[in-house]
């Protein structure tokens, strides 16, 4: 599989380049696409992508205004994804003394790949004043735009920096939360739940508050809750079990455990059975996950919780589970000789 660093390469530069001469006769696509590749293979994905917003700085005329409205033309003759976030990065840049060009264009830019990260840059500087702006869109037309007033708001967004003003008071992006806690687009619901779930790694009794107080009889709103939950649920939470009237005082037997095969490699699968019995005299509503305890390299145990299934288990009742599980590397777990329990 190609490495995700190469949607930069000489292609996407050449097509750029290209682009830009359209909308601007003066552009100098040869130097562009000639800085551009310039050490390009030792750089990483974002750093291409950085790299691209310094040289167009240096190749653009000295105003910021024109080279948005250049950019928003541009940015129409691209193909949608990923690349297209160079455009806020720019803007994330460069726009800073220029406020209100700046939201409009990353308003605009959003629709296109998101801004997510460039309204950030914004919010370290200006928080309350860009929040303005973010409450507001919050409320747009355009789900693209709805997004990212959560996506760009959220407490611990991946790839990017700490909100410590969100993280503090979590109340300040509850208006948002509040406009979008029904949308009816899943791609919303997402940024929405993910936002929620943020909250909860430093603010669980907060965020649990607020998903008590919304109407779980919405589905589009049930979506969000259950999960906006998922990391307190893995852990075992009262208060969010409580959220869906999860048994509290479980009752249950586990019986009749098999692993099929204890010693694998990588690329092998790990599978496992057993029974859950009853021992309860009435209807238990149950969430089943199991935990696989991952040996690092240091030799100590490195938990991870993986779901299973919900279930309503009648009094008395035996319900028989069994998984497969591929054990194999990723970007996010490296697996290690050793004991994994």
């Amino acid at each position: 599989m190609e490495p995700l660093k190469e949607m930069f390469n000489k292609k996407f530069f050449v097509a750029l380049a290209a682009a830009f001469k359209n909308v601007e006769n003066q552009f100098d696509e040869k130097l562009f696409v000639k800085k551009s590749l310039e050490g390009l293979e030792s750089l990483s994905l974002n750093e291409r992508m950085r790299r691209t917003s310094l040289i167009l700085k240096n190749v653009l005329p000295d105003d910021f205004k024109m080279n948005i409205n250049t950019m928003q033309q541009v940015i129409t003759l691209m193909p949608t994804g990923y690349t297209n976030l160079l455009f806020p990065d720019f803007v994330g840049l460069y726009g800073h003394d220029d406020f209100d060009t700046s939201m409009q264009a990353l308003r605009y830019f959003t629709r296109f790949g998101s801004s997510e990260f460039a309204i950030r840059e914004f919010l370290k500087r200006d928080f309350e004043k860009t929040m303005e702006h973010m409450i507001s869109w919050s409320s747009d037309e355009d789900p693209h735009v709805r997004r990212l007033a959560s996506e760009g708001s959220r407490a611990r967004l991946p790839w990017s920096f700490k909100l410590d003003e969100v993280i503090k008071n979590p109340q300040i992006t509850t208006t948002i939360l509040e406009n979008l806690k029904a949308d009816n687009v899943l791609y919303v619901r997402k940024s929405v739940a993910n936002h929620l779930n943020d909250l909860s790694k430093d603010n669980p009794d907060y965020m649990i508050s607020l998903l008590r107080a919304w109407d779980q009889e919405n589905p589009n709103t049930a979506w969000i809750i259950k999960h906006a939950s998922r990391t307190l649920i893995k852990k075992g939470n009262a208060a969010s079990l409580s959220v869906f009237n999860f048994e509290k005082n479980v009752k249950l037997k586990i019986d009749n455990f098999k692993a099929t095969n204890t010693h694998i490699k990588l690329g092998e699968t790990l599978e496992f059975s057993f029974d859950l019995l009853s021992q309860k005299n009435k209807t238990q509503k149950l969430v089943v996950d199991y935990i696989i305890h991952y040996q690092k390299s240091s030799m100590a145990l490195s938990p991870k919780v993986f779901k299973l299934k919900e279930i309503l288990l009648e009094p008395q009742q035996k319900i028989s589970f069994s998984k497969k599980q591929l054990i194999k590397d990723f970007s996010t777990r490296k697996h290690f000789k050793g004991r994994h329990l």
